[in-house]
C-alpha cells in the first residue's frame, strides 16, 4: 500500500473484464455496459488495486461495484479505493452517495456511510436497476453525504 491511488475511466473495450472479475465476487454485472454508467480502474504505483463505479442521478450517485483485486485484499486497499471513487463523486458535483450491499454494511460504515431505509433515497435511485432487482430486498441501504474540498470549512469532505 504505497502512494496514491489514481483513478483511470474505462473504455468499453475494457468493461468485459470488469464483468468478468464482478462476476467471480459474485457482485452485479449484467449491466455495467448501459448507458449512464461510469467505471474507474484504480491503480497506485505497486499496480493494478481494483475498479469502481458510479451511476448519476442529479446530484445523486449510485456506487457500483467497489472492488478490491484478490490479491490486493486485506491491506487496506479497499478504502483507498472507495475514497477514490468518492473523489470522483465530488469532481463530478456530486451532493450524496448511495449504496446497496448485502455483505459489506460495515466496511461503509466504517468509511462514513450512514445506514437509511431504502425508501430514504430519491426516486431516482430507487428506480435504478439496483435498487428494481439486481440487489435483494434484505441489501442494507446507505448513503454518504459530500461536499467538495472548495465548499469551505462548514461540510464534511469526502473521506
Amino acid at each position: 500500500m504505497t502512494g496514491p491511488v489514481t483513478a483511470t475511466s474505462l473504455t468499453e473495450d475494457e468493461l468485459p473484464a470488469l464483468a468478468t472479475l464482478l462476476a467471480s465476487e459474485g457482485l452485479p454485472n449484467e449491466d455495467v455496459a448501459t448507458a449512464g454508467r461510469r467505471f474507474w480502474r484504480l491503480d497506485d504505483p505497486d499496480g493494478h488495486v481494483g475498479y469502481g463505479g458510479l451511476e448519476l442521478y442529479e446530484r445523486d450517485g449510485l456506487i457500483r461495484s467497489v472492488v478490491v483485486l484478490p490479491e490486493r485484499r486485506r491491506r487496506g486497499d479497499g478504502r483507498r479505493v472507495a475514497e477514490a471513487i468518492c473523489r470522483e463523486a465530488v469532481a463530478l458535483g456530486l451532493d450524496r452517495l448511495w449504496l446497496l450491499t448485502t455483505g459489506a454494511a460495515g466496511f461503509f460504515e466504517r468509511i462514513g456511510f450512514t445506514r437509511v431505509e431504502r425508501g430514504d433515497a430519491p426516486p431516482d435511485i430507487r428506480a435504478t436497476t439496483q435498487f428494481a432487482g439486481l440487489c435483494p430486498g434484505s441489501a442494507a441501504c446507505l448513503r454518504r453525504d459530500l461536499t467538495s474540498p472548495a465548499a469551505g470549512m462548514g461540510g464534511q469532505r469526502c473521506m
